[in-house]
């Protein structure tokens, strides 16, 4: 596999991942951050990151858009729910096992 095919295919497992979390909102991101240490901010993150080394200006806003499929905060209003004490009690305790996003 050449270099080429490595990105393209790289970029499409990517969009695979955004079209199934845009499906799954019924996934709140406390709960995949708990159990995976990332969630759809830190993909947008590591998007908007991903576009700052390569020049392209890029707000956080703008990139959580692209991973959300719509602005954050209508995401957030539409189906974002209150995190339990619980799940708030488990992203502190998983806190070290988070992602690193670099260039953020």
């Amino acid at each position: 596999m050449d270099e080429n095919d490595r990105v393209e295919l790289e970029a499409a497992a990517f969009r695979g991942l955004v079209e199934h979390l845009r499906r799954r909102t019924d996934a709140q991101n406390i709960d995949i951050m708990n159990l995976a240490g990332f969630c759809r901010n830190c993909l947008s993150k590591w998007y908007m990151a991903a576009a700052k080394e390569r020049g392209i200006e890029m707000s956080y806003d703008e990139a959580r858009e692209i991973v959300y499929g719509m602005p954050f905060d209508d995401w957030k209003t539409r189906y974002q729910k209150e995190a339990s004490e619980e799940q708030k009690k488990t992203f502190e305790e998983t806190k070290p096992l988070h992602a690193t996003i670099a260039g953020h």
